[in-house]
């Protein structure tokens, strides 16, 4: 069942997902979406007005293609053509040679990582060798970005000149704990020493000059119980199936990492029957409007939530007064697994799982957070109209749930 009422979000997203999918056209992202393609471009079009960006202009359909026209009578004319035809296939040919000449040495050049500044850096030592324009061209840079970097040249030396001074004072105190001082303890070192400094700069010229510490892998928890909350019941009992769509509920946070230490996080909201996803929230925060702005999408989704269950870990969003009123208003029965236990919601674990496996296929984070957000969107998105369950007997939880209906229907005929 297609939402109601779309959300100002979802509309946005939906928007940011057709802009950014090379070659996408209503009726593929509106199938993944599943809401119908008119919708869609009744979406994009006015989001495109605003934005002042216009459709090119149409193929001359009269003009007859090259290949198409007869040569002239003329033998010198016919002579002047081919040679005009041949000094152009040449200028083709070297602007192609060229390339693969930039193409080759780049790849030897980026082997450790292809960042901005390092393209940068690559225009700057070949720009004596080929034009900066075709330079830019090639690796998809502005030109105007890269003469604005050249221009900060004196600075960023400057930057570079304090960080390897910093690198020395970091690496004495690093070697002065045997190796085993990450970048908290470093910084409270050297800010005892009477250096002001903070912890994220810290951080950043120890990976620049690969200055570890001894530590263990950050685990992010995302489940923190709430000790004055009230005592709710466990009426799953690890039984994540539902005879009909509607019924039972399962919801739990999960964190999405970014490029820059930080995170996003998703809460979402899957029916039992078909695993569908019929509600989520992305936000920077893990406050408590995070679940309860999933649970309200769902409500959204299903055009209510009256007399269905809902499952969960004990993390203070779910046991928070705000949550259970929600839940009240909405008719919805509050059940929850025993603490610490990831088994008692193991369903929604694996989900989470599925989705990071997806979506970041061994990545280590999602880059920016705009790029993350639109990631998951479109994850989520297909994952209910076409991504094949297991669980679902290889049906998608949209499909499933149609054929369902579709059964119950013939019954009752």
């Amino acid at each position: 069942m297609a939402l109601k009422d779309y959300s100002e979000e979802f509309k946005a997203d939906a928007v940011a997902l057709y802009e950014s999918t090379p070659g996408a056209t209503y009726k593929s992202i509106a199938a993944d979406l599943g809401i119908n393609r008119s919708t869609l471009r009744e979406w994009v079009l006015p989001d495109r007005e605003r934005r002042g960006v216009t459709a090119g202009p149409a193929p001359d359909r009269q003009t007859p293609a090259r290949t198409g026209t007869s040569l002239p009578a003329e033998p010198d004319e016919r002579i002047r053509q081919l040679e005009a035809r041949v000094a152009e296939l040449e200028a083709s040919e070297r602007k192609l040679a060229t390339e693969r000449d930039i193409l080759r040495k780049a790849a030897k050049y980026f082997a450790g990582g292809d960042h901005l500044v390092n393209r940068f850096q690559f225009v700057d030592d070949h720009r004596a060798t080929y034009e900066v324009k075709r330079l830019c061209e090639v690796l998809g840079l502005n030109r105007s970005s890269y003469y604005k970097w050249l221009s900060g040249r004196q600075a960023r030396a400057a930057r570079q000149h304090q960080d390897r001074v910093l690198a020395e004072r970091i690496r004495k105190v690093h070697g002065g704990s045997g190796g085993a001082y990450g970048s908290p303890r470093v910084t409270a070192e050297l800010r005892e020493k009477g250096l002001r400094v903070n912890e994220k700069r810290v951080a950043r010229v120890m990976r620049t000059f690969s200055i570890t510490g001894i530590r263990l892998r950050r685990r992010v928890r995302t489940t923190v119980a709430d000790p004055a909350a009230a005592r709710v019941p466990d009426l799953f009992q690890r039984d994540f199936t539902a005879t009909e769509p509607g019924r039972k509920y399962m919801g739990d946070i999960t964190y999405l990492p970014l490029a820059d230490g930080e995170f996003l996080y998703l809460a979402t909201v899957l029916d039992c029957f078909s695993r569908r996803v019929v509600g989520w929230s992305i936000a920077d925060h893990m406050r408590t409007s995070l679940v309860t702005d999933a649970l309200r999408m769902a409500a959204s989704t299903r055009g209510g939530l009256d007399g269905s269950t809902f499952h969960s870990d004990h993390g203070a969003q779910y046991g928070s007064r705000a949550f259970a009123d929600l839940c009240d208003q909405l008719g919805v029965t509050r059940s929850m697994g025993a603490v610490g236990t990831s088994a008692d919601n193991a369903a929604c674990e694996s989900f989470h799982a599925s989705l990071k496996r997806e979506t970041l296929q061994d990545a280590r984070d999602y880059g920016d957070a705009a790029t993350c957000r639109r990631t998951v969107f479109a994850w989520l998105t297909r994952y209910n109209t076409r991504r094949r369950h297991s669980a679902n007997g290889h049906l998608s939880p949209n499909a499933y749930e149609h054929r369902h209906h579709a059964a119950k229907l013939t019954l009752a005929a």
